[in-house]
């Protein structure tokens, strides 16, 4: 589904929820916590690999692990570009990223496993009515199949497919912000890629970077930790403070 997020409110794993409603942190440094979704919240960068690995091999190209070095995190337009191009595979990009879409589910086959401390993080920010936003490269029908596995109710979703320019675009995260009625610059950004980190980071945010596959340079103002077992309501704060 392609287009921008609608100024009434933005689709959810429930349908469509009125974000302009929701009330920011006004009093507190801190606005909102936007998050990413795969490889930051869920394990699913092995199963994306693991799709396109299978897809490429049905056209009899085998894939490597440089290219899988400059696919991850990045959305499914350009990785899917990326990969026709450097490997001659006779298919169109639609019809290529329809097919990885449908391999992902197919390989997930039910929930989908959390990164260590993801639930405790999500519980700890729905406990202090923290505003939060998922924030993905990945396409709408993979987002709300995921959040379902999640199990935490966030105030909106943003996909991949739903606005002209993804990540690493700053785009995607200036739209949540805007939805939630939070400025960026009090906004904390979760992440696992550079690709995302740019992103993030172009919009203005505070950025919290958890490494997943590929590993990320230490920045200024960029915070990066193992694992989001370090990461709590009262660190996400500070990062936030330190931004000001």
């Amino acid at each position: 589904m392609t287009g921008s997020i609608p100024a009434e409110g933005t689709r959810t794993a429930q349908g469509t929820a009125p974000v302009r409603h929701v009330r920011t942190a006004r009093g507190t440094t801190l606005q909102a916590v936007l998050l990413d979704m795969d490889g930051t919240l869920v394990d699913t960068e092995g199963f994306w690999w693991a799709a396109e690995v299978s897809v490429f091999a049905e056209f009899g190209h085998e894939l490597t692990e440089e290219q899988r070095q400059v696919v991850v995190g990045g959305p499914m337009s350009r990785s899917a570009a990326y990969l026709i191009a450097t490997t001659g595979a006779d298919i169109g990009l639609t019809e290529l990223a329809g097919r990885l879409n449908t391999r992902f589910e197919e390989l997930i086959d039910g929930d989908v496993p959390l990164m260590p401390g993801a639930r405790r993080l999500l519980t700890e920010l729905a406990a202090h009515d923290v505003p939060t936003a998922l924030v993905s490269a990945s396409h709408r029908r993979i987002i709300d199949r995921v959040l379902r596995s999640l199990g935490h109710e966030f105030h909106l979703s943003v996909a991949g497919d739903e606005i002209p320019r993804t990540k690493p675009h700053p785009d995607p995260y200036l739209h949540a912000a805007a939805a939630l009625g939070a400025d960026t610059r009090r906004c904390a950004v979760v992440e696992d890629t550079l690709t995302g980190v740019t992103a993030a980071e172009a919009a203005g945010c505070a950025v919290v970077a958890v490494p997943s596959v590929a590993p990320i340079e230490p920045a200024p103002g960029r915070h990066l930790v193992r694992s989001l077992t370090e990461v709590d309501l009262p660190f996400l704060r500070s990062v936030v403070d330190r931004l000001q």
